[in-house]
């Protein structure tokens, strides 16, 4: 199953993609986004009885993050082991942890803002996990079970804010700057032994040019064991997100190095997940 929110005229709405004879389409649900619908016990139900005759065309409507109000954005680190030996660092023996806010994140067609006081706008390409049930102090099976789906998420980092210190918060938290979506894809889907760690391809293109390919079986820390891990520390509700780490290919790791410019398309996709495609915009000041 498929998952989106979409925007309306003035509002937002969950929605179930379907497949129909005319096209791919998009029934609205009764929840303001996927994270809220993650919210009722019975979401699977409801997305499941929605009435295909009432949709739109998918082509006519424009999705935006998944999730708008997550509780927590929590992002692993060096995760991927190509990308950790790219960079000289020692495979860790504890997930990397930092966070996002919900006015950091996007929809997976809208514009990434280019902050003016940052030169070194990087991209990567992430696998992310949505919560869909409370989880607290969770086993490695419970952890399985709280995942509703899989998303995309691109986490694009300010470098030169990123490194000012040993903390990673200032250069990943830049308002408007992290495409999430298009969809959520149900675990069944994606993971249907329910091993809580998929195997897929994942890619970053920069203007047409492959800067990331890699296959999701790499990362260190499967999904499930970033759930279980963060749940020992902090409880996690529906609608949150886990975005897994990036591989190899970032631009702060090419000689010379590489980063996004204005009107640079950032193209982001996973295997059975879609695609993310995004303008780069640079801002002023008062933006």
């Amino acid at each position: 199953m498929k998952l989106a929110t979409i925007h309306n005229t003035d509002s937002t709405s969950a929605a179930v993609i379907v497949d129909a004879t005319d096209g791919a389409r998009a029934i609205a649900l009764p929840a303001t986004d996927v994270g809220t619908l993650l919210g009722d016990p019975n979401w699977r139900s409801v997305a499941e009885q929605a009435d295909a005759v009432e949709g739109q065309p998918l082509d006519d409507v424009r999705l935006a993050c998944p999730s708008l109000t997550p509780s927590k954005v929590v992002c692993v680190g060096l995760n991927y082991r190509s990308h950790i030996l790219e960079m000289g660092r020692d495979l860790p023996t504890h997930p990397t942890l930092f966070a996002k806010f919900a006015s950091n994140l996007i929809g997976p067609c809208d514009d990434v803002l280019l902050p003016p006081n940052s030169t070194e706008v990087d991209w990567e390409a992430e696998l992310a996990i949505v919560i869909g049930s409370p989880v607290r102090r969770a086993s490695r099976e419970e952890a399985v079970a709280a995942i509703a789906g899989y998303t995309i998420l691109n986490d694009v980092s300010m470098r030169d804010w990123q490194w000012r210190t040993t903390q990673w918060l200032q250069g990943k938290a830049f308002d408007a700057s992290t495409p999430v979506g298009p969809y959520l894809v149900t675990a069944d889907e994606v993971d249907p032994d329910q091993t809580g760690a998929p195997a897929l391809d994942i890619r970053c293109d920069v203007n047409g040019e492959t800067m990331q390919q890699a296959n999701t079986g790499d990362l260190l820390f499967t999904p499930a064991d970033a759930v279980a891990y963060v749940s020992q520390f902090t409880s996690l509700a529906p609608g949150d997100i886990i975005a897994t780490g990036t591989p190899g290919g970032v631009g702060a790791s090419r000689d010379p190095k590489r980063f996004l410019q204005q009107a640079d398309v950032l193209t982001t996709e996973i295997e059975g997940l879609g695609r993310q495609v995004n303008g780069c915009i640079a801002t002023s000041d008062d933006t």
